[in-house]
């Protein structure tokens, strides 16, 4: 042994020198490869992949997000109380957002609160049928 070695001392989070890693030398060689991505950047990508719909006799790319939310919304308006409980609650999640005080205004003509209001008894008498 040379004097080097008897002056350090070996002990808890003190190792022996030569089972240290060397400089440039990973403590997890076969650790997650570079350039792999996490679920949410997977899901992300896969959700902005375009497909080709056939929309009022149209063809028409759009991407798999926009396609799950025409979806919803056709589901809503038929009256299905799943997609309505999600549709409001992305809503309200939405509204969450905004500050109260915005200068946002809502300005509904009378088809669109007719609408609402057709929308708004449905899933009423759906949830009382569920009862």
């Amino acid at each position: 042994m040379d004097d080097s070695s008897k002056d350090y001392e070996v002990g808890y989070r003190k190792p022996p020198k030569k089972t240290q890693f060397r400089p440039g030398t990973s403590g997890n060689p076969k650790g997650r490869p570079k350039g792999s991505l996490n679920i949410m950047t997977e899901l992300a990508k896969e959700l902005l992949t375009p497909v080709v719909i056939n929309e009022n006799g149209r063809r028409s790319k759009i991407t798999k997000f926009q396609a799950g939310l025409k979806q919803l919304a056709n589901k809503t308006a038929s009256g299905d109380r799943h997609a309505t409980n999600t549709t409001f609650a992305l809503i309200r999640a939405e509204q969450e957002k905004v500050p109260p005080d915005s200068s946002a205004k809502e300005d509904f003509n009378e088809a669109d609160k007719k609408l609402l209001a057709s929308i708004a008894k449905r899933y009423q008498t759906n949830s009382e049928e569920d009862k």
